[in-house]
């Protein structure tokens, strides 16, 4: 696509328009999805993604769901037009989830419609969605103990779902004879392809009311129209280099620390985003793409963007991104992914920290370390069916420069849903005994952050495998600018009435009535927590999320007999606090 300017020759009212209809394409493909989905991980936790992109695979629009996913999908699109190069035709439907052939892992499989118009192509209509099973050793196929990416499912280049509007029934074979539950696999692709079909439908009417290089000029100008808007705020970003480092717990076979190293050169409106440092690839299933590497680092950037700026391929433009070969973060084959987000949800707290140096209001401390995977399954004898529950544990945000991290919700990075008890109870074997903020979690500042979550699981079968992934178990959620770090994630097994430590990342056999308790990490701090007001610090007690101990030793406050905050006291244990800290 041509080079636009975003100047005065264009409508800015049709400009407008076009720009807020492709928007609302994205939108609509994403309710559609949530209609249609048949698996849990879809319809309630919202797993999934919708985009469109021009002809050469430029994302000109994305809806507000999965921001991880995105960024990752030109280089999908690259890879489905260089191996099918002109051999692309309407009523195609394109599928992939190789990592190593344009994919993240194996459960997210992308899905492409190209959309033709007077029999060119004038673009793309994508939807990703993470599947509840692609086969492989293991339930879920998203284990953080495979060693390989043969172990962890069904690999799928890029290959015609439909072709020339014709269902592939071996494709869709492969498929059923491959994955544990068939019925949801297949009802989700479903739901995608019917998603791609609105895309398709909605941008041809675009096409019709304006003419497709009118439309193509317009999206030229908007892709410009980012880029320009993004190197100008760049532009004011102190030039130089910074360097940011942060932590993952171990692989699940070695407790190492794994670092991931970022250094930011900010450069006269262009970034150069370097990953030299980061560790080598690792035996476990952490080990993250390219692309993804390149979607975090691209989210973490937008982040730091005012809200104006359009999602689009244009901000990508303005970022050059290195990362070493053979790397965590750019593995060689067969080098397992299943459990690539962990390591994304790093990236992006890495990178935030790295750009919290450059542009300190902007940024947010480090949230709970990115979502808990907590996969159960086995076979339900009240219903007679195999079950797999992938649930996701979304937590907390960090303090910001002017308010506290919110906690019960997506990481930011993801835009997903807690998977509500009701819905899971009545779908699987398993009884939830409790879901609640995790009290004293947080990390304490003058903008504290948000708390961790606990969930209890308690199995109901005869016996479930369970897989678990979480983090933050020994490198807890960093603070900014005086801010502490929250509370460190603990995972906690109890069978016959034992209780035992489980690491952050585990796989085994649980019996009935076994009970996993899960108590997430809570999110960091931002600015000195003798600051805080002491407002806020009565309201958190009074809503029970911060105990009277937190209170004395974090934030210098002292009560009286009655058990209320003393301002006066309070004031002279702050003023020694501070004076304590002076150099001697």
């Amino acid at each position: 696509m041509t080079t636009h300017q975003a100047d005065t020759t264009r409508d800015p009212i049709t400009f407008a328009v076009i720009k807020n209809a492709l928007d609302t394409i994205v939108d609509e493909m994403a309710y559609n999805v949530m209609r249609t989905a048949r698996s849990n991980i879809v319809r309630d936790v919202l797993d999934y993604s919708t985009t469109l992109c021009d002809r050469s695979g430029n994302i000109i629009s994305q809806a507000k769901t999965v921001a991880l996913h995105l960024g990752a999908v030109p280089d999908a699109i690259e890879a489905v037009q260089a191996h099918f190069n002109d051999r692309i035709y309407p009523g195609d439907v394109i599928v992939l989830n190789d990592p190593y052939e344009g994919g993240m892992h194996l459960p997210d499989i992308f899905m492409f419609k190209p959309i033709f118009f007077r029999e060119q192509l004038e673009g793309f209509a994508v939807v990703i969605a993470h599947h509840c099973d692609m086969g492989g050793r293991v339930p879920g196929s998203n284990a953080s103990d495979s060693t390989e990416i043969y172990q962890e499912g069904f690999r799928v280049p890029p290959l015609k779902l439909y072709e020339r509007g014709e269902r592939n029934e071996t494709l869709f074979r492969l498929f059923e004879k491959n994955v544990r539950v068939p019925e949801l696999v297949i009802g989700d692709l479903l739901s995608q392809y019917a998603t791609c079909r609105m895309g398709e439908r909605q941008y041809i009417q675009l096409l019709e009311k304006y003419g497709p290089r009118v439309v193509e000029d317009y999206v030229g100008a908007l892709l410009q129209y980012a880029e320009d808007m993004t190197r100008r705020q760049i532009r004011d970003w102190p030039n130089g280099s910074y360097t940011f480092t942060d932590y993952i717990d171990g692989d699940g076979f070695s407790d190492a620390s794994i670092p991931i190293k970022v250094t930011i050169k900010v450069d006269n409106g262009r970034l150069v985003v370097d990953f030299a440092g980061s560790a080598p690839q690792v035996r476990g299933a952490i080990n993250s793409t390219f692309s993804f590497v390149k979607s975090a680092t691209y989210l973490s950037v937008r982040c730091a963007l005012d809200l104006e700026v359009p999602n689009n391929s244009g901000v990508f433009r303005c970022i050059e991104i290195h990362v070493p070969e053979g790397s965590v973060l750019n593995p060689h084959l067969p080098a397992p992914v299943a459990a690539r987000a962990l390591t994304g949800y790093r990236i992006v707290d890495t990178m935030l920290g790295c750009l919290a140096q450059i542009v300190p209001k902007k940024v947010r401390a480090a949230g709970e370390g990115g979502n808990t995977v907590v996969c159960l399954s086995g076979y339900d004898p009240a219903k007679a069916e195999r079950f797999i529950l992938v649930d996701m544990i979304n937590g907390a945000w960090g303090g910001h420069s002017s308010q506290d991290g919110i906690e019960g919700v997506t990481n930011p990075s993801q835009n997903m849903s807690n998977l509500p008890i009701e819905t899971l109870e009545s779908r699987y074997p398993i009884r939830i005994e409790e879901f609640s903020y995790r009290q004293d979690s947080c990390g304490a500042g003058k903008w504290r952050g948000g708390l961790g979550l606990t969930r209890t699981y308690r199995v109901l079968s005869d016996q479930a495998l369970l897989q678990l992934r979480s983090d933050r178990t020994h490198h807890a959620p960093y603070g900014l600018f005086g801010g502490l770090k929250g509370e460190k994630t603990r995972n906690t097994l109890t069978t016959n009435s034992e209780a035992v430590d489980l690491p952050g990342k585990a796989t085994q056999f649980v019996a009935r009535d076994s009970v996993l308790r899960h108590e997430q990490a809570g999110a960091g701090g931002y600015g000195d927590p003798l600051d805080r007001e002491l407002a806020s610090i009565e309201r958190d007690l009074r809503n029970e999320k911060i105990s009277n101990e937190f209170a004395q030793k974090h934030h210098g406050v002292a009560f009286d007999n009655e058990g209320k905050i003393d301002p006066g006291r309070t004031s002279a244990l702050r003023k020694a606090e501070r004076a304590r800290r002076l150099p001697q």
